[in-house]
């Protein structure tokens, strides 16, 4: 087995055994309380992977796979098994999270799923997956709802931070670094800017600023009539963490809503080549939130070039390396062998997720919590200049 960089897998030989009695092996008697996934001689261990893999927002799917297969690359085999991926499109919607849950909860051999994308899909999917006692991981759905103690799904985890840190990073920016007072919010009614925006508003609150408007662009509301209503109030800071095609439209359109002199925030729903190709020239200076950027990831991103021909266009690359890293750490920690068979235990494996405590992974140090919070909030304030994301703060 190839050894991972920087992530320990440790083998505890006492889960490993084989029983032999008499003639041959005994049968295996599985008395985990979610049951076991049991996998022949010379069968793949399957893994899922449910993605935002089409659509607008289809770079941060592709950015995720990418590192889901390099992963596998790296790893080759667990205990002796190819890694079998199957793959879904949760297609960056609560209903698409559903239908891509439903199906892979169907097939009670897949042992662990990496997704979803986005928020909203995983609010969709993390109910259904658990009660299939399946563990998900997602390397980007930062929503606060889900690790909420009282909305948590006992499968869920993520290797991404909470956005209750990421909004008050950027309030902290606002208020602290850019001496800002009056800030107008922008979101699409879904888990991930609606959740994010609030998590903002409250800590500029906190701090002394004001969160004058809250604008919620699901009723279909006019953008440019939207804005040149915001205007009249005088805001000096617009924080808009949607993703591509409103946050496109919303950043064109400011420079004809009578808005001056106004600092143009958003998020990592919008950390994409793609966003800044919609928007450009328009969205030069503007600041956006993200995962701050790792020097030990140089490695990984001179194998991510080989094998794509292109650097990352989008930031969850590592953190689904390192969702899939932890998938397969937890296999071995819960894995039992039985003469040629290989049994994976549900509960335990979620049991070796939620013990992991200062694991380093590409993205950062991982730790999960009692609700499946695993990430540091390791977040960076970046600045478009010249089309490009540069790092500014802290």
């Amino acid at each position: 087995m190839k050894h991972l960089p920087l992530f320990a897998l440790f083998l505890i030989a006492s889960i490993l055994f084989s029983a032999c009695g008499g003639g041959g092996v005994t049968a295996y008697n599985c008395t985990d309380p979610l049951g076991c996934v049991a996998i022949g001689a010379g069968k793949g261990l399957k893994i899922a992977t449910m993605l935002t893999m089409s659509g607008p927002n289809q770079a941060y799917g592709i950015d995720s796979m990418r590192g889901v297969q390099i992963a596998i690359d790296d790893i080759g085999n667990v205990l002796g098994h190819p890694i079998e991926l199957v793959q879904e499109d949760e297609q960056c919607s609560e209903q698409g999270g559903r239908d891509a849950a439903t199906r892979l909860a169907a097939d009670p051999n897949i042992i662990g799923v990496i997704g979803a994308t986005c928020s909203s899909s995983s609010v969709g999917a993390a109910k259904i997956l658990s009660n299939a006692k399946f563990a998900m991981i997602s390397p980007s759905s930062t929503a606060p709802s889900l690790t909420d103690p009282a909305l948590h799904e006992a499968g869920f985890f993520r290797s991404i931070y909470n956005d209750k840190a990421q909004g008050k990073a950027v309030a902290e920016f606002a208020y602290t670094v850019l001496g800002m007072r009056r800030m107008v919010t922008f979101h699409d009614g879904t888990a991930y800017p609606k959740q994010l925006q609030q998590a903002a508003c409250d800590s500029f609150k906190q701090l002394g600023g004001d969160c004058i408007l809250q604008i919620d662009l699901s009723s279909g509301q006019n953008i440019s009539t939207v804005l040149k209503n915001a205007a009249a109030l005088n805001p000096d800071v617009l924080y808009y963490p949607v993703y591509t095609k409103d946050g496109a439209a919303i950043t064109k359109a400011v420079s004809g809503a009578g808005m001056s002199n106004i600092a143009l925030i958003s998020s990592d729903g919008l950390l994409s080549k793609d966003f800044v190709l919609q928007s450009q020239p328009a969205s030069d200076g503007m600041y956006l939130s993200g995962p701050a950027p790792v020097q030990e990831s140089q490695p990984f991103i001179a194998k991510y070039k080989a094998k794509y021909g292109e650097e990352p266009n989008a930031p969850y690359h590592l953190q689904a390396y390192d969702a899939a890293n932890m998938l397969f750490y937890a296999m071995q920690q819960s894995a039992v062998v039985v003469g040629d068979k290989l049994y994976i235990q549900r509960q335990k494996l979620r049991d070796a997720l939620y013990g992991m405590h200062g694991i380093k992974g590409l993205s950062g140090t991982l730790t999960c919590s009692a609700v499946g919070d695993c990430a540091a909030p390791n977040i960076e304030i970046f600045q478009v200049t010249n089309n490009l994301f540069n790092p500014i703060y802290p």
